[in-house]
């Protein structure tokens, strides 16, 4: 399966603790935001709040509602406006007037009073306007307006707050105040604005510093959480993960497998929770795993022992009966070992020739000849020659022996070390011409470890002194058996065979060295 690659810990984790950062960052902002938008707004209030009823004061002082009710302008009309200009000079206010309704049931009817000039806006050529001037068309919105006339109506005696906007003016916050004659008639109000457009000013620069100060304490913030989900999670999840990724790569090595286990536990994470828990989860199992495969391991060997044990003793207890084989299982076994190096030193018989395929070859060799615990002692250990209905019996050897380790085979587990063991038993004595037996199998249809085990037998037969025969010399076994490559043997497994001389003389000189003279 192709290895799926995702981020590590410490990006999503990183990433995790900014996305709620940054969502809380947003709602701080807008909340913030809102707050502080209300809180300037409420001081914008109080101030225009606080101007007009200076101003207001100052109205009553000099009687301005009787001149509205009588539509007069006394001397101290102008008196009047000078007061008011000085309060206008000295603040922020935009614009300070009164006005009144000539009929208090006409929208239209709305007429100035008086208004306040800077010395500035007399300058620039700014002028007053008078008691009695018409107010232009479009100077107030009409909701604006009807506010207004409401609050003469009802006589309003505290002063107002309304929030207005015209494509002329722009954002204005309106504060007013109903002005009374002596005779406490409503009969006009008194008007401040203040220019709120700046508001906007303000609630942005807030925001600007919001941002700045929140990426900075992100930023902060992300360094600290990195550098402390470094130490608490990302490097005790990791270590975990490579000794976990170590120790099964190394199964089958049990030195290996306890070192793994051996550095996990020198770790030491002592974290109180659940990264503790998986470290001491993990170590325990690695530890347990590796003792139970050095147990599983011990007892696998021990059973190859025994295994290994029986095939030599069944090999033994056919020696034993046969007088003539002298040291016969091992130097076959010896000379099957030396064919399987040479082909696959070649290249040969690749596909077949694995090492497990090779030990089950060579561990399986000892049995080749164990059907002749069924033949007589008669006919195994006769001195002459075979007479024709004695050498059929002699070669019933090999199916005997077939069926000594079919019978193994099916009551063993795992039976693959027996079944090279049945093909040597049962076709070692097969031709590669097709004129040997039982089955009378020819070439490759016999099975490679048979045709191997027919070079070592027939050599072995050749180089052992018999009671009806002396030991050939190796150079005489050799040149027979060359002669029948191609006929009676495999030419690879001879080839192989002759091309190891050397090998096969150190056999010769350890258990045979008659053959040697």
């Amino acid at each position: 399966m192709k290895k799926q690659k995702g981020l590590s810990i410490k990006i999503v984790s990183a990433l995790y603790a900014v996305i709620a950062i940054c969502i809380l960052t947003v709602a701080i902002v807008f909340i913030g935001y809102r707050l502080f938008e209300k809180h300037v707004k409420e001081n914008y209030e109080k101030y225009v709040t606080t101007v007009l009823n200076n101003a207001y004061g100052i109205t009553q002082e000099h009687s301005f509602g009787d001149m509205i009710a009588t539509r007069t302008m006394p001397e101290e009309y102008e008196e009047l406006r000078d007061s008011l200009n000085r309060i206008k000079e000295n603040s922020d206010i935009k614009y300070m007037y009164a006005i009144y309704f000539e009929d208090i049931d006409d929208l239209g009817s709305l007429t100035y009073a008086i208004n306040t000039k800077t010395r500035k806006e007399i300058l620039d050529g700014g002028q007053y306007t008078y008691l009695g001037t018409p107010c232009e068309e479009g100077s107030f919105e009409k909701e604006t307006i009807i506010i207004l006339q409401n609050a003469v109506k009802h006589r309003l005696k505290e002063s107002g707050i309304l929030e207005g906007y015209s494509e002329e003016y722009g954002h204005m916050l309106n504060g007013y105040h109903v002005i009374y004659d002596s005779k406490d008639n409503a009969v006009g109000l008194l008007c401040v604005e203040i220019d709120i457009e700046d508001i906007s000013t303000e609630l942005h620069l807030y925001i600007r510093s919001i941002i700045v100060f929140v990426a900075i304490f992100t930023i902060l913030i992300i360094v600290f959480y990195v550098t402390k989900i470094e130490y608490s999670l990302i490097y005790p999840i990791t270590s975990i993960t490579d000794a976990a990724n170590d120790f099964i790569k190394n199964i089958g090595d049990q030195y290996a497998m306890d070192e793994s286990a051996r550095k996990l536990g020198q770790m030491d994470i002592k974290a109180k929770n659940e990264v503790g828990d998986l470290y001491r989860t993990v170590s325990k199992m690695e530890t347990d795993m590796a003792n139970q495969l050095r147990d599983i391991r011990q007892y696998t060997e021990n059973i190859l022992k025994m295994q290994d044990g029986l095939m030599v003793l069944m090999a033994d207890m056919v020696e034993v009966r046969d007088s003539d084989t002298g040291a016969h299982i091992q130097k076959t076994v010896a000379y099957v070992q030396i064919i399987l190096d040479g082909l696959n030193k070649k290249g040969y018989y690749s596909e077949q020739l694995t090492p497990r395929y090779m030990e089950d070859v060579v561990k399986s060799a000892p049995l080749h000849d164990v059907g002749k615990i069924n033949i007589p002692d008669a006919i195994l250990n006769k001195p002459g020659k075979l007479t024709d209905e004695e050498f059929e019996i002699m070669k019933t050897h090999t199916t005997a022996g077939m069926a000594i380790i079919d019978k193994a085979i099916s009551t063993v587990e795992g039976e693959n070390y027996l079944r090279e063991a049945r093909n040597m038993a049962a076709y070692h004595h097969e031709r590669w011409d097709g004129k040997g037996y039982p089955e009378g199998l020819h070439g490759a249809v016999i099975p490679l470890s048979a045709r191997i085990m027919a070079v070592a037998d027939v050599f072995d037969a050749l180089t052992s002194a018999r009671v009806y025969k002396p030991a050939f010399p190796l150079q005489k076994a050799v040149s027979i058996i060359e002669e029948g490559k191609g006929t009676q043997f495999d030419p690879k497994c001879v080839e192989v065979f002759i091309e190891a001389l050397p090998e096969v003389e150190k056999v010769l000189i350890k258990f045979s060295p008659e053959a040697m003279q």
